[in-house]
C-alpha cells in the first residue's frame, strides 16, 4: 500500500502506521510544529531574561529607586513579569523573578530584592 509523506508529499511504502517517508522529513515536520508555537514562549523569556538582568544591575544591595525613564532606557518592559505580590494594606510589588518594583511618586520605582528565606 502506497502512502503519502505528510512533509514533502512524496510517495512511499512501510507499515500502516507509517507517516513519513524518512526521518529527515519525520524531524522536520515535527521542528516546524515545534518552532512555531514556541515563538511567544521564547519572546516572552527574552524579555523576562533582560527585565531580571536591569533590576539586578539596578539593585546592589536589597533596596534602590530608579526613575521610569532610567528604566526605560535601559530596555525594561513592565508589561512583562512573573508575579504581583499584593501586602497587606494592599501595595502592589511586581516581580520579575526574586526582583520587584513599586510604583512611587513622579515616575519612579522602588527596587526590591526579594530575601531568601531561612537566611
Amino acid at each position: 500500500m502506497s502512502k503519502v509523506c505528510l512533509e514533502c508529499g512524496d510517495s512511499f511504502k512501510g507499515r500502516t502506521d507509517k507517516k513519513f517517508c524518512s526521518d529527515l522529513c519525520r524531524n522536520s515536520f515535527n521542528n516546524k510544529i515545534k518552532t512555531s508555537t514556541s515563538d511567544y514562549y521564547r519572546t516572552v523569556n527574552i524579555t523576562l531574561r533582560k527585565n531580571y538582568k536591569i533590576l539586578e544591575g539596578l539593585v546592589p544591595e536589597e533596596t534602590a529607586k530608579a526613575s521610569k525613564a532610567k528604566l526605560l532606557q535601559k530596555g525594561f518592559n513592565f508589561s512583562f513579569f512573573t508575579n504581583v505580590y499584593i501586602t497587606k494594606k494592599g501595595t502592589k510589588y511586581y516581580y520579575c523573578y526574586e526582583y520587584g518594583y513599586l510604583p512611587i511618586d513622579n515616575d519612579y520605582y522602588f527596587l526590591v530584592k526579594r530575601k531568601e528565606e531561612g537566611k
